[in-house]
């Protein structure tokens, strides 16, 4: 029976690539923090090591034994230190390196991000992009850092690697980006940028899911890096009305030229940081980047190497995801 180590298991992409674990019969184990939440794991037979991705000794205890890693945690957010986030995402990162080395693994899957490409217009950028060293925001940053450093483990101890790039993920269980979303919207302060005419690399949960076990499966992922997306043109406009109409908010009205966004989030962030505000400005570049640049990347490797396909539409995935968060929504008011 293959055994899965899956980090950031009680987390929002984690929990679904537990729950795919449970169903193709392999044993669970999960790293998890001795504050979180652990009833969805004990509901699915998890064998749960307490600790976090900086503490060394509980990783190998987790690694102990493992067929394959699945790496889904990660420190999220645009504001803040790169040492911070570069402390735990690439400390924690190469902890589980080091311990992987010790053992005979068959995968280790590291989901990235496509924010380590440029901030630019993308029009179907593709895996041979290479990647800038400097980034707009300290996530970012150390997620290209990242990724380096996996690299070279499996260039230097053959460790058998992949690394997924997704885009924006959505789906139920998002407890921190969708609610954030809603709660703008309901407000009205939710204003396009070029009308949101650009493209929004959407990625549904479940899709990475499925890219998930095809990479861990595949012999011919070892060692490759994939962009994973719902492989549709979904504009911004398009994201927003979608969300707003699902939960019978009004849609933004209002929009701003993309060189004025810009210039106000790089004002406004020299600002905050000048002030050492713990919190960000209402626009950061990186709101810039998500909201206001073509984010259009080429999955052709993707369909060609590991025959990932994507089965899941933006629309219905949105319809999924929506129907989770009023649902949600309803039991938080009936409490």
């Amino acid at each position: 029976m293959t055994t899965y180590f899956v980090t950031g298991a009680t987390g929002f992409v984690g929990s679904h690539v537990a729950d795919a674990v449970a169903e193709r019969g392999g044993v669970l184990r999960a790293l998890a923090r001795p504050s979180a939440d652990l009833s969805h794991l004990q509901s699915l037979g998890a064998e749960v090591i307490l600790g976090d991705l900086t503490d060394s000794t509980a990783v190998a205890k987790a690694m102990a034994g493992a067929d394959i890693v699945i790496h889904c945690a990660a420190k999220v957010g645009d504001w803040g230190p790169a040492e911070e986030y570069r402390r735990v995402n690439v400390g924690g990162l190469r902890n589980l390196l080091e311990a992987a080395r010790e053992q005979p693994l068959r995968r280790f899957v590291h989901l990235s991000s496509l924010g380590v490409y440029e901030a630019r217009h993308h029009y179907g950028t593709d895996e041979t992009e290479p990647l800038p060293k400097l980034h707009i925001d300290g996530y970012t940053q150390s997620k290209v850092e990242c990724e380096a450093l996996a690299l070279d483990y499996h260039r230097k101890y053959e460790l058998p690697l992949t690394i997924l790039r997704p885009g924006f993920i959505y789906g139920p269980r998002d407890r921190t980006v969708l609610p954030r979303l809603a709660e703008r919207l309901r407000k009205r302060d939710v204003v396009y940028i070029s009308w949101g005419k650009y493209a929004l690399n959407t990625t549904y949960v479940g899709n990475l899911v499925d890219a998930i076990f095809l990479a861990a499966d595949n012999p011919r992922a070892i060692g490759e890096v994939f962009n994973i997306t719902d492989g549709e043109f979904i504009s911004k406009r398009t994201f927003f009305e979608t969300i707003a109409d699902g939960l019978q908010l009004p849609r933004p009205l209002a929009s701003v030229p993309l060189w004025l966004a810009n210039m106000l989030a790089r004002w406004r962030e020299n600002v905050f940081r000048r002030k050492n505000k713990p919190y960000p400005p209402r626009i950061t570049q990186a709101t810039v980047k998500f909201a206001g640049l073509n984010l259009d990347f080429s999955i052709a490797k993707a369909r060609t190497v590991l025959g990932y396909e994507p089965r899941i539409s933006f629309a219905e995935g949105m319809a999924e995801t929506l129907a989770w968060f009023r649902q949600q929504a309803a039991l938080a008011s009936a409490e």
